[in-house]
């Protein structure tokens, strides 16, 4: 295996992650490098109809509990999940999904804008349209997670 060094460089220009390999040339293990990077995590859900599907993360929108069912709200509709949110939630960690509730979570990379309207209430404004308000006791890792993006 060949040596690997990683290097972060900062630059205010550009508001996405850009990533260059150099190689001498463009082996397997740069090939399998390239897809490990590109790879896209999933969860299993199920449409209206029963079937189960996987569903990449970065589709997900929104999370929302009802009942003993997760509503996962995408571009492309809602699809659903019998699990818990603290499970789906502990699954997605390291990704940028957040609580924004006990009965929501939402994909930051997803919110269009939010708007803290006073220290207790954060109005959050997402790609499909929807609109959703986060709790009070949520919103210090909101503020956290969100530093930087507004």
């Amino acid at each position: 295996m060949k040596q690997i060094n990683i290097r972060f460089e900062r630059d205010l220009s550009i508001d996405t992650i850009e990533i260059l390999i150099r190689a001498s040339e463009q082996d397997g293990e740069v090939a399998a490098l390239m897809e490990r990077l590109i790879e896209k995590k999933t969860i299993a859900v199920y449409d209206g109809k029963g079937s189960i599907c996987e569903l990449r993360t970065d589709e997900i929108i929104l999370v929302i509990v009802e009942g003993n069912v997760l509503n996962v709200i995408t571009d492309n509709g809602i699809w659903y999940a019998r699990r818990t949110l603290q499970s789906l939630e502990e699954e997605l960690e390291g990704m940028r999904f957040v609580r924004i509730s006990r009965f929501e979570l939402v994909n930051l990379d997803r919110v269009l804008r939010y708007e803290f309207v006073d220290t207790k209430k954060l109005r959050l404004e997402l790609e499909c349209g929807m609109e959703t308000w986060a709790s009070r006791r949520c919103i210090p890792e909101i503020r956290r997670r969100l530093k930087g993006k507004g």
